[in-house]
């Protein structure tokens, strides 16, 4: 993340409030995001992450709170005075027009005459890549080069703050998977300050320098990608961040934040959290060891012996689904692509352990 000496934060969202009806769709959201973040609101549909953004963009205004963008308050100011940009998931690029005229679009809007702003369009078309392609319609791109296209006519105006809604949820997987690493790069090449909502954790996870996670208009938890995966502060953000075991039962005993946990199914488990009678237990599958024999796991508080029931290749992703005494559903864990058990099939005999600090209790 950048510095800068301009100010300490470029947007503040103060007790900011949105309801319709009586439904609040943004519920009271407090947060800053400092020059030259990479900050992304990442949630399910309909957490108000939408809203959140319109109202920072200016389209939506709050029932209550305030809005301020580098200390300024933004209430009341409309839209078009608002020093940001906006990229929408459908980019919103005009057909009609060359990727040039694109570019240099907000810049005639704002008087810049016809002369400077085809030489900053074209000055900023290859600091992204797209040097020599002013002249081509946008209907000739192709999906990435369009993505840069959108970007490059949001930079062009220097904002402040620009706003990212989804813009790579219309992608294929593949194209997706490049632009999340060509996207973050941009941004740490213009140290301009990005705003990003998402309901994918891959995009928010690889990018972000922090993620807010949002869930029924409240922030669950704030932090950066690595706090959010393997410190989540409710039970919300360990199921919605990443892939995890969930498993439901009581606390049957807890000492200075150890607690053991009696399984709904059976088993008996030892992770670390509340000691609430009722509780729920999660564990990453990569934090789940796999061994042929018990003994290799001995010093482990947690063991089990179990059979294969799936083995769900995905290259370097793939896992092992593993039916086991005591839990009521497989334990999923991450396979190894070399050593003993990268062959391993259906049905055979397996023993899972993990220690009690990769098991995070919450009270259910």
């Amino acid at each position: 993340m950048a510095a800068s000496s301009h100010t300490a934060t470029d947007l503040d969202i103060v007790n900011v409030t949105k309801r319709f009806g009586s439904h609040a769709a943004v519920d009271d959201v407090t947060f800053s995001v400092a020059p030259g973040e990479f900050f992304s609101i990442l949630g399910p549909s309909g957490c108000g992450k939408t809203t959140l953004m319109r109202m920072i963009a200016g389209f939506e205004h709050p029932t209550s709170g305030d809005i301020r963008i580098r200390s300024k308050s933004m209430i009341g100011v409309p839209a078009n005075r608002r020093p940001v940009n906006m990229v929408f998931q459908s980019l919103a690029l005009f057909p009609m027009m060359s990727v040039g005229e694109n570019v240099a679009y907000g810049l005639t809007c704002r008087g810049v005459s016809r002369a400077e702003a085809e030489e900053r369009a074209g000055r900023m078309l290859e600091r992204v890549g797209l040097k020599g392609f002013g002249e081509r319609r946008v209907t000739a791109l192709s999906g990435g080069q369009r993505q840069r296209v959108a970007i490059a006519r949001c930079l062009v105006l220097e904002p402040t703050l620009v706003l990212l809604d989804e813009p790579l949820g219309a992608l294929d997987l593949k194209l997706r998977e490049h632009m999340k690493i060509e996207l973050k790069q941009l941004q740490g090449t213009f140290n301009t300050t990005f705003a990003y909502i998402t309901h994918d954790q891959s995009e928010a996870l690889v990018m972000s320098d922090r993620i807010a996670v949002m869930n029924q208009g409240r922030f669950e938890q704030v932090g950066s990608p690595r706090e959010l995966y393997h410190s989540p502060a409710t039970p919300f953000v360990a199921s919605f961040v990443g892939e995890t075991n969930r498993w439901q039962g009581q606390a049957a005993s807890a000492s200075n934040g150890a607690v053991a946990v009696r399984l709904s199914s059976g088993a008996v488990v030892q992770g670390q959290g509340s000691g609430a009678a009722q509780a729920l237990a999660f564990v990453r599958p990569e934090a789940v060891a796999l061994a042929q024999d018990q003994s290799s796991l001995a010093n482990l508080p947690n063991r089990f012996e179990g059979r294969v029931s799936a083995v769900l290749f995905d290259g370097a992703a793939s896992s092992l689904l593993i039916d086991t005494a005591g839990f009521a559903e497989p334990v999923r864990a991450v396979l190894p692509q070399a050593g003993p058990l990268a062959g391993i099939e259906v049905g055979a005999p397996i023993h899972v352990g993990w220690t009690a600090d990769a098991m995070k209790v919450f009270a259910a």
